[in-house]
C-alpha cells in the first residue's frame, strides 16, 4: 500500500464544504426568528458555542433542511468553525444536510423490531411510497431513513415521523398512517 501524502489533492473539497465561509453573511442570511430563537437558546447557555444543536435544530425547524449556506450562517453566528459545527450536524441523525420530504420516515432497525416484523414493515413501505432508504418520494411528501433505536422495544416494529412515535406497526397500521399524513399535506395540515 502506498501512503504518498502526493495521492491527495488540496484542490479536492468535500460537497458539503464548497462554499467559503466568507461567502454568506448570517446577519442577512437568518431570519429575524431565526436570530431569535438562537439567541434565547444563548441567554441560557454557559456558551455560544454550546447552543450549535440547538440552533441547527431552530433553522432546520424554519427551513426544513441545514443547507451549506445555513450551516456556515449558524456558525457565523455562534462564533465556531464551519468544520466543528459540521460535526455536530453529521453526528446528530436528526438534523438533515439534504433536503428531505414533509415527512421524514425514521423507520426502527434495533434488534427488537427485527424479531417482531421490520422486515415486513420496511417493505410495506419501500412497496407503498416506491422509495428505498434515503429517498424522497417524487411528491417531496416522504423521505425514509433508518433509525438505530427507537426506544419503543417493548412496542416493536416502532417508526418516528414529525417527532410524533408510532408502534405495535402492521402492515395495515403502517398503510393507515402514511395515507392519513399524505391528506394532511394536501390539506395543508400537519
Amino acid at each position: 500500500m502506498n501512503n504518498n501524502n502526493n495521492d491527495f489533492s488540496l484542490n479536492q473539497r468535500i460537497p458539503s464544504v464548497m462554499i467559503a465561509d466568507e461567502e454568506v453573511d448570517f446577519n442577512q442570511y437568518l431570519s429575524s426568528a431565526e436570530m431569535s430563537a438562537i439567541e434565547h437558546e444563548v441567554s441560557i447557555m454557559e456558551t455560544r458555542e454550546s447552543v450549535g444543536i440547538e440552533a441547527l435544530k431552530i433553522v432546520q425547524q424554519h427551513r426544513g433542511w441545514i443547507s451549506d449556506d445555513s450551516l456556515i450562517a449558524i456558525a457565523q453566528c455562534l462564533n465556531i468553525s464551519s468544520a466543528q459545527l459540521e460535526g455536530v450536524a453529521t453526528f446528530y441523525n436528526l438534523i438533515y444536510r439534504q433536503k428531505v420530504g414533509h415527512y421524514v420516515i425514521h423507520l426502527c432497525d434495533s434488534i427488537s423490531c427485527h424479531l417482531t416484523g421490520y422486515d415486513e414493515i420496511l417493505n410495506v413501505i419501500k412497496q407503498h411510497l416506491n422509495i428505498v432508504y434515503g429517498q424522497t418520494t417524487s411528491d417531496g411528501q416522504f423521505t425514509l431513513l433508518s433509525n438505530v433505536c427507537l426506544g419503543s422495544c417493548d412496542k416493536s416494529p416502532a417508526m418516528m415521523i414529525g417527532g410524533k412515535h408510532y408502534h405495535s406497526l402492521t402492515s395495515d397500521s403502517v398503510v393507515a398512517i402514511l395515507n392519513g399524513l399524505s391528506q394532511n399535506v394536501g390539506e395543508g395540515n400537519d
